[in-house]
């Protein structure tokens, strides 16, 4: 896989992944302030940010599947890291949000 190829769909990885979770901490901040449509609103945003990341990664494992050899670096694995963590954490805000939802609700 060329060099320049590899480093755009690792900086997809990170940057889109980060996007993630940022609007997921912002959903959650605005969830605990009541405001439960706007937080279910960041989630969208977040979902979104997340396909993103998905096609940097699809990406990489296409190249893979093609038989092209993806170098496996430490950034690679910080990005993969930084996905699986944007992952987790957007299911735990969302189940948050539905808990804050509830505790309005009352």
């Amino acid at each position: 896989m060329e060099e320049t190829v590899l480093m755009e769909s690792i900086m997809g990885l990170i940057v889109h992944s980060g996007h993630t979770k940022s609007e997921c901490m912002e959903a959650l901040q605005l969830a605990k302030k009541g405001q439960i449509d706007a937080a279910k609103d960041k989630i969208k945003l977040a979902n979104e940010a997340l396909i993103e990341a998905h096609h940097s990664q699809t990406g990489l494992l296409s190249q893979e599947a093609r038989g092209e050899k993806v170098e496996v670096s430490m950034l690679l694995i910080h990005a993969q890291d930084h996905l699986m963590n944007a992952i987790t954490f957007r299911d735990l805000a969302q189940e948050m949000i539905e808990l804050y939802e509830r505790i309005k609700g009352e």
